[in-house]
């Protein structure tokens, strides 16, 4: 039978646990970082980091990082469900939470040393949330470097956060290996996101138009970029009162895209649904006999 999971709060009770559990085969350390309020999606993270690294030592962090949120953004409602997500851990087969305090992570208050997220920081996402990305890179390298993972595993729902983890990954040669899983969704196409609990049941209803037109774009890649683009904005008019931050079709990097190029590529979108700001993407294949 497994040992019980282990719930550090410190670091020194996170080196301890890490320490006790990766004695065995291989030693190898795997680690999910999330903000808490655990979901499904949160779940399948955790269970394709067991598949994968079956020997591993699992370790989820639980930390809502007061780095990455703005003015006015909704740092002080992010829901906190420490005692359910401890349950979700358990259940997942993870070996052990960290989820420290505010000053466990900072203990000298915001860090005078953070990571430019560059370009791409200031692009899509960094455009409406300036300063998000350099506050996510921070706390990401915080763990990668409290935890000591060997592999590291991601979401791909945020995936302009996967992209730019990866590029510090390898700019500053940081030996984790970033695996991407694909976003988990409800029945309607919904992405599972921890903001989807602060819908009103008629925004829920509105909200599975940012999926349906993600897939109308996937569905008119072959015809280029510009069709698939209009096909996804069609779509999103039908509901004028989601307001749409963005939509945007890009190279797997992130990179712009002309009408004329082929091969694999990512449409984003991000829209506000009554007071609730979702993000969401999918993969496509532009110029294709059929998409991805």
């Amino acid at each position: 039978m497994p040992p019980p999971l282990a719930n550090a709060s410190t670091r020194a009770e996170l080196t301890r646990a890490v320490a006790a559990r990766s004695a065995g085969p291989g030693g190898e350390v795997v680690l999910v970082p999330t903000m808490g309020a655990l979901h499904d999606g949160h779940e399948q993270l955790m269970r394709a980091a067991r598949e994968g690294h079956p020997d591993a030592t699992l370790v989820v962090s639980i930390f809502v990082n007061p780095l990455q949120f703005g003015p006015g953004e909704d740092l002080a409602r992010y829901p906190r469900t420490l005692d359910a997500d401890l349950a979700l851990c358990a259940r997942a087969g993870v070996d052990v939470v960290f989820a420290p305090a505010l000053d466990e992570v900072y203990p000298d208050g915001a860090p005078q040393v953070t990571v430019d997220p560059g370009p791409l920081g200031a692009d899509l996402e960094g455009a409406v949330r300036p300063g998000h990305f350099a506050g996510m890179l921070v706390v990401v390298a915080k763990l990668f470097g409290l935890v000591r993972p060997d592999v590291a595993v991601f979401g791909e729902k945020d995936y302009q956060q996967l992209v730019l983890i990866r590029r510090m990954v390898v700019d500053l040669c940081l030996r984790v290996d970033i695996v991407g899983v694909e976003t988990v969704r409800e029945a309607d196409g919904l992405a599972l996101s921890s903001r989807n609990r602060f819908l009103e049941p008629a925004d829920r209803s509105r909200a599975s138009v940012l999926s349906r037109a993600l897939r109308a774009a996937q569905e008119q890649a072959r015809y280029g970029v510009v069709t698939a683009r209009e096909a996804a904005l069609a779509v999103l008019s039908s509901e004028p009162e989601v307001r749409v931050d963005y939509l945007a079709i890009r190279s797997p990097e992130l990179t712009e895209l002309d009408d004329g190029d082929v091969g694999e590529a990512r449409v984003l979108v991000a829209a506000r649904v009554g007071t609730t700001r979702l993000i969401d993407n999918l993969s496509l294949t532009l110029g294709g006999a059929g998409s991805s």
